[in-house]
């Protein structure tokens, strides 16, 4: 039975890598498993009786409510020119500074994570408003395409994000199952708040590393990332920096504001985005019924995946439950020489070799429920891991060969630019990254701090 477990799980992800659907993958792979199972005598069909239940607990789940509604705030404000706006006034404004592009792109892209959440839509943005401004004004091309693709995946790890939606949901599930394992019969709960709290204070940390290393390279290698001619800067006043920074960050405020006061739920302050973007848009004159219809299709679209991927890996995790998975990989991780440490940096690398080839839905609903609730076992805060989870996908995202950042900016950069100068543009940032999930680790405290005074 454990060799059926393992074989089901390396089948699952040769499949996903083919690039066949995953939701369908999952399923399928599962149900195939379970009739061999079933034919074998090593399996119980009473396994997939749960399904039902399954299905009913993820249409039920009110906190899943918030993912179309994240969804849709962040295509109505990425059709609704908000980043230009905010790229042209930045631009502006640290233009006068060497590397000053180069910021503007690293404070609109945290603007717009935390605005829009969707790390592809940001990636794409940034590049086709940025990129042929950044290459004309004779940036290095490494340290232009490194810096959107940072940029762009902030979008992780910047609260209000649909990875730490998903994830927070994830968690809180492997927490009460860790919980109730150790014989926790009142099990705590953590929530999509609590890992919102625990992702600022690292999210903002590393916005503040990367415009630390742009500074540092336009002072040491001034070619790489020159200056704005002064002629072509114009006069930036004060009334059209509010004008293009209020609405997104008083947005983001009334979303997150109305969290950290208690007065909503991720899932309510999800809706109060959505209308908020909603009239953002028409105060910009850029809404029509088309870009509507074109929001609530995109919103469907991605709301079906996601959803249709948590049916898959319910499917999935029930019949490797149904093997005796579950139960290999505790033993597993259990016996480590190095203990819960040495479980925790296999579990990482594991998960940042498949962000390579999976996106992180497939990661959190896939390998997370596994992993997480033996490592919670072993004494872990579940805010500490969740966030350590989300910022080791984000550094995956943007490793060469594989990563999804590399890909969204190769498509929508020039034929000029090689894909070679867009892997070599992220190393440092991949480094900073890994500075980061040092840093948590040897203080869980940047983790674990904020939401403790909060909640």
């Amino acid at each position: 039975m454990e060799f059926m477990s393992l074989a089901l799980f390396i089948v699952a992800i040769l499949v996903l890598i083919a690039g066949y659907p995953v939701a369908f993958s999952l399923a399928g792979t599962g149900l195939l498993f379970a009739l061999i199972g079933f034919v074998t005598g090593s399996f119980d069909l009473v396994f997939l009786e749960a399904v039902p239940n399954r299905i009913y607990s993820i249409m039920t789940n009110e906190v899943l409510v918030a993912v179309p509604l994240f969804v849709f705030m962040g295509v109505m404000l990425e059709k609704s020119n908000v980043a230009e706006e905010l790229l042209d006034t930045m631009s502006s404004l640290f233009g006068k500074l060497r590397g000053g592009l180069g910021i503007s792109v690293t404070l609109v892209g945290m603007l717009m994570a935390a605005s829009t959440g969707i790390v592809g839509a940001t990636v794409v943005t940034m590049g086709l408003l940025s990129l042929p401004t950044m290459l004309k004004r004779g940036y290095d091309v490494p340290l232009a395409t490194g810096t959107i693709c940072a940029a762009g995946t902030l979008g992780q790890i910047i609260p209000p994000s649909i990875v730490l939606v998903l994830l927070g949901d994830v968690m809180s599930s492997a927490y009460q199952e860790a919980q109730l394992e150790m014989g926790v019969f009142s099990p705590e709960t953590v929530s999509v708040g609590d890992l919102f709290m625990g992702a600022l204070i690292p999210g903002l940390l590393l916005v503040c590393l990367y415009i630390l290393y742009v500074s540092l390279v336009a002072v040491f290698k001034p070619t790489a990332a020159p200056a704005h001619p002064e002629e072509e800067l114009g006069n930036t006043s004060a009334l059209q920096i509010a004008k293009a920074l209020a609405p997104p960050l008083l947005l983001v405020s009334m979303v997150l504001g109305s969290i950290l006061a208690g007065l909503a739920t991720p899932t309510e302050a999800a809706s109060v985005g959505a209308m908020g973007a909603i009239l953002l848009a028409i105060s910009k004159g850029s809404f029509t019924l088309q870009m509507l219809r074109d929001v609530m299709r995109a919103t469907t679209q991605v709301s079906s995946m996601v959803f249709l991927i948590l049916i898959g890996a319910a499917v999935f995790s029930l019949v490797f439950r149904g093997f005796g998975g579950d139960d290999l990989v505790r033993e597993f991780l259990g016996n480590l020489p190095g203990g819960v440490m040495a479980a925790m940096i296999l579990v990482m690398l594991v998960m940042f070799f498949l962000g390579f080839f999976l996106d992180f839905i497939e990661i959190t609903f896939v390998v997370v429920p596994i992993v997480a609730p033996i490592l919670l076992t072993m004494g872990l805060d579940p805010v500490w891991l969740g966030i350590m989870i989300a910022i080791n996908l984000q550094t995956s995202f943007l490793t060469p060969p594989f990563g999804f950042a590399l890909f969204y900016l190769r498509g929508v950069a020039p034929e000029s630019v090689a894909t070679s100068q867009i892997y070599r543009g992220v190393i440092p940032f991949i480094v900073i990254q890994l500075i980061m999930l040092a840093l948590i680790s040897y203080w869980p405290q940047l983790v674990t701090w904020l939401p403790g005074q909060v909640f």
